[in-house]
């Protein structure tokens, strides 16, 4: 195929693959503990990271991720202090990422670098930027394997997996941090405003017809290298936005899925 003679798309195709593995493993125990907007919010503050990085003269995707984690504990206390409203606490982040990125924005030397962690650049990605987003990508896969019981059974029922003996806390702690730097990681990927569809798209269609935990985190992150593959393809030959692609794709795929699965898999 003739994008393979080019060396931003072989380029592309990787960190698109090791985003397309962190970020449905991911969005699948987002699903399971009905925080699926958490990516949504981590995303707009992910951007708030961006601009602040691009004020100050560092690294984005750094500032990004350590934006990031720090908006996903203080969520969590949040949701500490606010247990009957869980879901007033992701606006709040959410709100609070908006309105930093709109004012540093301002302050940003440079727009183009900042509109294009709005969309995504994948094709364009800076070599020390590329090799931030391959380690962070293979850590927070790495790390997802080892805890990938444990937050299994975290997802399903705190308190069963307490009495089970497994380190909640610790988990959960893991688990914020593996989400903080796979949504800052996909940022600059896929775009902010898209980091979510990518989270949860393919979750929801591996849900679809998967019949256990183990394989809707396989079908949900082969649902992902599809959606991720395909959209760059399509974005090469059609001269399209890479991000857009990939999210068209998997809206589309999981309508015809839920016409095809009615009544069928986990998500009935």
């Amino acid at each position: 195929m003739d994008l393979f003679n080019y060396e931003f798309m072989r380029r592309a195709l990787i960190v698109g693959v090791l985003v397309a593995l962190i970020v449905p493993a991911i969005g699948q125990v987002l699903v399971l503990k009905r925080m699926s907007m958490v990516s949504d919010a981590l995303s707009h503050v992910s951007l708030a990271g961006v601009a602040f990085g691009l004020v100050v003269g560092m690294n984005p995707v750094l500032s990004a991720i350590l934006a990031c984690i720090l908006a996903v504990f203080g969520l969590d206390e949040l949701r500490k202090v606010l247990p009957e409203y869980g879901e007033t606490a992701i606006a709040v982040v959410l709100s609070l990422g908006i309105g930093l990125a709109a004012i540093l924005s301002d302050f940003t030397k440079s727009g183009t670098n900042f509109n294009a962690f709005l969309f995504g650049s994948i094709v364009a990605i800076p070599d020390d930027e590329y090799l931030l987003i391959l380690l962070g990508s293979i850590v927070v896969f790495t790390v997802f394997l080892i805890f990938y019981r444990s937050l299994f059974s975290v997802s399903l029922d705190e308190t069963f997996a307490r009495l089970s003996g497994v380190n909640v806390r610790l988990v959960n702690m893991v688990f914020m941090t593996l989400t903080a730097l796979s949504v800052s990681i996909a940022a600059k990927t896929v775009g902010a405003l898209i980091v979510s569809s990518l989270a949860i798209l393919p979750v929801l269609s591996g849900m679809r017809i998967a019949k256990s935990y183990r394989q809707t985190t396989v079908y949900s992150i082969l649902f992902g290298l599809f959606f991720t593959v395909t959209g760059l393809i399509l974005s090469f030959y059609f001269g399209i936005k890479p991000g857009g692609a990939i999210v068209l794709l998997g809206v589309f795929t999981y309508l015809g899925l839920i016409a095809l699965t009615s009544g069928k898999g986990l998500a009935k």
